[in-house]
């Protein structure tokens, strides 16, 4: 399932802890493509703590807590880090990471927390979702098969790449917009990892950010900055970045564009790529400034000069899932749809 949906059966599921409908959820997928991130925004968006524990850490009495004498009884401590109404309040996310990782010791314990929302005593506020994600066999971690009776106790959902559910994201994190110009370029590049050779370094959603970072330390320095992209995605994702970005000094001028100005857009599919990019990103950083509506209607009316008209869709597509329907009120943006409307598909 895509980012977005996933997302909303989260949030769904994090909603229905207080109807008595909630089903602990296991997302499945290869490193680096976000499933931790998709489980903190969750809690973010929702204003509640979220509570990570990572199994593959952990030993089994981390969990199952600490015997100690009571009289002539013997008695468990619950361990501090499981979720208490009192300490972290009603409502909240618990998540549990690598549990594909955890020896089978340690998932044995996790049993009755997961299912029964209970472990001895200790029982899990009402309010609290459990979310849980892990890697496949097939992705060259450390990773142990998940017993049926653990497999049994979650929904799950397999985390499918989505470039524009990425695009999306990115805009959001403030990441470079030549990073995101590559990859609406290259989208096969998103992610690419072979289990067989075992990369150390290679795309992944975790890592375009990283690149991100790198572009911003080291672009004063270009002895340096190819080895750094390298580093984060791999060799040849790297010099293909690299390449792409040392090709923008053929840009038209943005300002230009911004201020209305009319200007002929690029021949070639890259650059056509880095303009539309580059153009959602001003619209955002325009977003509440006195000259938002001006700048988001020139922008539009500049996305009906591609050659290709599916690039303007794919910008103002951009620029929607960013700014929201406020873009529907720009002026510009009815003629815009107009020239388009025999392209445009509608989701429900």
């Amino acid at each position: 399932m895509r980012p977005a949906h996933l997302l909303q059966v989260l949030d769904r599921e994090f909603a229905s802890t207080v109807e008595g409908h909630h089903t602990p959820v296991m997302l499945w997928g290869p490193p680096g493509v976000g499933k931790s991130q998709m489980i903190a925004e969750v809690a973010t968006r929702n204003e509640v703590p979220l509570i990570d524990i990572r199994l593959s850490q952990m030993e089994p009495s981390d969990l199952r807590g600490i015997p100690f004498k009571s009289g002539d009884l013997v008695e468990w401590a619950v361990p501090s880090m499981l979720p208490d109404a009192d300490r972290q309040g009603p409502s909240g996310v618990l998540f549990l990471d690598e549990i594909t990782s955890a020896p089978p010791s340690v998932s044995a314990a996790a049993y009755q927390l997961i299912l029964d929302r209970r472990l001895g005593a200790y029982e899990v506020p009402p309010g609290w979702a459990i979310f849980a994600a892990g890697n496949r066999q097939g992705d060259r971690g450390v990773t142990y098969t998940m017993p049926a009776p653990l497999a049994n106790r979650f929904s799950h959902f397999e985390v499918e790449l989505n470039v524009d559910d990425w695009a999306a994201w990115a805009y959001t994190r403030g990441i470079d917009d030549r990073i995101i110009a590559f990859i609406r370029f290259r989208p096969d590049l998103l992610f690419e990892f072979d289990p067989a050779h075992n990369p150390v370094a290679f795309p992944s959603p975790r890592s375009w950010e990283f690149a991100h970072r790198a572009l911003q330390k080291f672009e004063a320095h270009p002895e340096l900055l190819s080895g750094s992209l390298q580093a984060c995605v791999g060799q040849a994702a790297g010099i293909e970045l690299n390449a792409f970005i040392a090709h923008l000094d053929q840009m038209p001028d943005l300002d230009a564009i911004v201020r209305g100005e009319s200007v002929d857009a690029p021949r070639t599919i890259d650059l056509q790529y880095a303009v539309a990019a580059a153009l959602v990103g001003r619209a955002i950083r325009a977003r509440g400034t006195a000259s938002s509506v001006e700048v988001q209607g020139n922008i539009l009316n500049y996305a009906s000069t591609f050659p290709q008209r599916e690039m303007g869709i794919m910008m103002v597509t951009d620029m929607h899932r960013a700014l929201g329907d406020d873009l529907f009120s720009v002026p510009q943006f009815a003629e815009w749809s107009e020239r388009v409307a025999d392209l445009m598909l509608y989701e429900a």
